[in-house]
């Protein structure tokens, strides 16, 4: 039960998670000296700390206390010993990940607005990836004076300018990113958002660290948990109950206007769910009463599935990177495409996270390439383990249950290895480690990638939005929870469907506009 003996604290916002999008949100509500804005965090504060600003460290966090570390649940076609990554710190994934940075294709956004989410085509949305960034690449589209450092990444690898060169021998040609154009097939060095001294441009970097402080109508309280969301007898949500530091005592923090739920695809629909907003069965079933009936809540899972294929390094690879995984390799599995189908990260290190232990060989001198199907159609769900907030969620993205992801997993694994034999890679590609020469098959290559494929680390889509009237949206398009008054959402989660590329930056442009469309409603 709340502790009665201590105030309610109250303010006119309450943004729940200071993550990719929730720094985002706080930072520019409360650029409105005459409103007042509470960030509950449940991880620790990034400022000061070298392993998370450092860009070069971020493979260290995975499976680290900065990490969430959610299973999966088994997988009857994929990896079932497959974790996701989800950041516990301000800044969430952005202060986690490889800061790789891509504006979404236009196609994609204007898909979203098709299936009913007015005002997110690409028309709308790209003057906010403007608004948010200082971008060294060429183009009047880009912005030069945004909080986020974004730059190209220099061709500081030899193996990666070998790389590039084989790419154009396999038909791939060296084509920029961000240019404003949407890359269906090509190759070149990543934008990433990070400064030019190594330290990461997250969302926490870029929006908060500049405030902390100086804004006393912004206060931003880190290793808080949130249990549930407060809604009263109207169906409007008051605030959020949360865990206080000694672990025992649970308070309340008041929302006057708003609360924003920006947890991620993982733990936003938890949180709903813990507070009885989601698919009425499952959270009876849970010992969760029900306050609105929302079968979208927790559904929808989508991912950009991973493989990887790697080889033995015949000269030694390089030892400082901006962040080991410097270029992307864009491609199309059949004809007619207006968006790549699949992607590749190359990698200047090994990646024997999933392949050591089924007993392949691995080496300290190694490079990679990991194919990922940009346009997944295996759809999966997050659902409650039991109604107590301090256990993990059950995540159950079922790869592989849909056979186009197979097809281009499988795709992506062949084009690797014939771009990796072109003359441009014979000085660099020794043996093939992982899968191996002998798997060739079909069913050899299946099953090799149903037993090591990993993640991008890209949930999305559990809480997504839509049209007024759809009934499978658990949001509107103004981001507010459909049945309840005053919560919105704003994070990967509510994506209609996940883009064809890294959505970080697109996670951080969908907390601009909450914030615009929160001014908005309001004025």
């Amino acid at each position: 039960m709340p502790d009665e003996s201590q105030p309610q604290d109250e303010f006119d916002y309450v943004v729940v998670g200071g993550g990719t999008a929730g720094a985002v949100v706080a930072a520019r509500l409360s650029e409105d000296p005459s409103v007042t804005v509470c960030v509950l965090e449940a991880g620790p504060s990034d400022v000061g700390d070298d392993n998370i600003l450092r860009l070069d460290r971020w493979m260290g966090l995975l499976e680290s206390g900065y990490d969430w570390d959610y299973p999966v649940e088994p997988q009857e076609h994929g990896n079932s010993f497959m974790r996701h990554a989800r950041a516990k710190v301000l800044g969430g994934c952005s202060s986690h990940n490889s800061c790789i940075a891509f504006w979404a294709p236009a196609e994609d956004l204007d898909e979203w607005g098709a299936l009913g989410c007015e005002g997110w085509s690409a028309a709308d949305c790209f003057p906010l990836y403007r608004r948010l960034e200082t971008n060294d690449s060429p183009g009047d589209h880009h912005g030069r004076n945004g909080p986020v450092t974004i730059r190209t990444i220099p061709p500081d690898d030899p193996c990666g300018v070998a790389l590039l060169e084989a790419c154009a021998e396999a038909g791939i040609p060296t084509t920029p990113f961000n240019t404003g154009r949407t890359v269906t097939r090509g190759a070149h060095w990543f934008q990433i958002n990070a400064r030019p001294d190594g330290t990461r441009s997250s969302s926490s970097v870029s929006y908060l660290h500049p405030i902390l402080g100086k804004r006393p109508n912004l206060e931003v309280r880190t290793g808080l948990q949130a249990k549930r969301l407060v809604l009263d007898a109207g169906q409007r949500c008051t605030g959020v109950e949360y865990l206080t530091p000694d672990l025992i005592h649970t308070r309340t923090v008041g929302a006057r206007r708003e609360v924003v739920v920006c947890c991620g695809a993982i733990d936003a629909p938890k949180l709903l769910m813990l507070s009885g907003i989601g698919p009425a069965e499952h959270l009876r079933e849970t010992g969760v009463g029900v306050r609105v009936d929302s079968p979208a809540v927790g559904s929808h899972l989508q991912d950009h599935p991973e493989g990887v294929i790697m080889w033995e390094a015949r000269r030694p690879m390089v030892t400082t990177s901006t962040q080991w995984w410097e270029i992307g390799i864009f491609a199309d599995t059949g004809s007619g495409l207006d968006r790549p189908d699949l992607m590749f990260h190359y990698g200047a290190v090994p990646f024997d996270m999933n392949t050591y232990r089924r007993g392949y060989p691995t080496s300290e001198n190694a490079f990679c390439l990991t194919p990922n199907v940009t346009r997944a159609r295996s759809m999966g769900t997050v659902r409650l383990r039991t109604r107590d907030f301090r256990d993990k969620p059950r995540v159950d993205p079922r790869y592989f249950t849909d056979e186009h992801d197979v097809r281009v997993m499988t795709h992506g694994l062949r084009l690797a290895r014939d771009i990796v034999s072109r003359p441009p890679m014979a000085t660099w590609a020794g043996r093939e480690l992982a899968p191996g020469t002998g798997a060739r098959t079909d069913a050899e290559l299946l099953d090799y990638i149903r037993e090591t494929h990993n993640t991008v680390y890209h949930p999305a889509g559990t809480v997504r939005m839509g049209a007024t009237g759809d009934p499978e949206a658990a949001l509107d398009p103004r981001l507010r929870v459909k049945g309840v008054r005053g919560l919105r959402v704003a994070d990967a989660s509510v994506m209609p469907f996940l883009p064809a590329v890294n959505p970080c930056i697109t996670t951080m442009m969908i907390g601009e506009k909450c914030a615009d469309m929160i001014r908005a409603d309001r004025d």
